[in-house]
């Protein structure tokens, strides 16, 4: 009942906002190339599919979002996971970890591109570099939430290195990680698109910058919704994923009452 009922609030407030769109285009007669109504956005929304082959653009897209989030994932959680038990890694990795965060990943992708090329290697190294942080703090705040006593208790009953990460360690980890996840995820979405933007033959991506130098607004916002569209679906498989694993926590008892 709380799922419809945030779905409704959902639907009404998008259909407020197309309104409020519509009657603005309408009364104040914006000319189509600066702002298209939303008629004009849903039929090319529609003529895209067949015209552009929009789901080739977005199987591409949507491949290099689950392959650099995967990768950006096992390799955030792995380092994470180290950091957070070996306090001399932690001090000798954390100031440079922090010092390649602070600058820009938009900044750097016009660079990869020239180190990796115009193929998928440049989008894939930007996907995981704005999926690994995130998913590296999830997993290191994860590690040091586990209490002195569990942690006790893991010595006096004798679990090896396997019984301790898949029954205490990454269990007790999932709310941090999981809170990287989703942020991760999302970064995702923006590096793909973005790699797109700049070096992309194909993807969502391409279809932006192609429907803004041809200036065809229409067709640019809506792409726009159909980025919007990936980073919604992806966005509820980890929360989906998030209520699977995690039905036990108090956060979603409480949701659920």
């Amino acid at each position: 009942m709380a799922a419809l009922r945030k779905l409704v609030e959902y639907v009404v407030a998008i259909a407020f906002l197309v309104l409020i769109w519509y009657l603005y285009v309408s009364i104040f007669d914006v000319p189509k190339f600066i702002l298209p109504s939303p008629s004009d956005v849903g039929r090319e929304f529609v003529d895209m599919i067949g015209r552009e082959n929009v789901l080739h653009h977005f199987l591409i897209t949507t491949s290099e979002i689950l392959a650099g989030f995967v990768l950006g994932v096992l390799i955030g959680y792995l380092i994470g996971y180290l950091i957070g038990k070996v306090k001399l890694l932690e001090e000798a990795l954390m100031p440079f970890i922090l010092l390649a965060q602070t600058a820009p990943k938009i900044a750097l992708a016009p660079l990869f591109v020239i180190w990796f090329g115009l193929g998928f290697t440049s989008k894939l190294v930007l996907i995981i570099s704005m999926v690994f942080f995130p998913v590296m703090l999830g997993a290191i705040f994860g590690m040091k939430s586990i209490s002195y006593n569990m942690k006790c208790l893991m010595q006096i009953t004798g679990l090896n290195w396997r019984q301790r990460i898949f029954q205490v360690e990454l269990p007790h980890s999932l709310p941090q990680i999981f809170a990287g996840l989703k942020v991760g995820m999302i970064q995702a979405v923006i590096a793909s698109i973005v790699a797109e933007y700049i070096s992309g033959q194909s993807g969502l991506g391409f279809l932006l910058v192609y429907g803004s130098t041809t200036y065809n607004s229409p067709m640019l916002f809506a792409s726009i919704i159909y980025t919007v569209i990936v980073g919604i679906i992806f966005y509820a498989l980890v929360a989906f994923l998030e209520n699977r694993f995690l039905f036990w926590h108090e956060s979603k008892q409480m949701n659920a009452k």
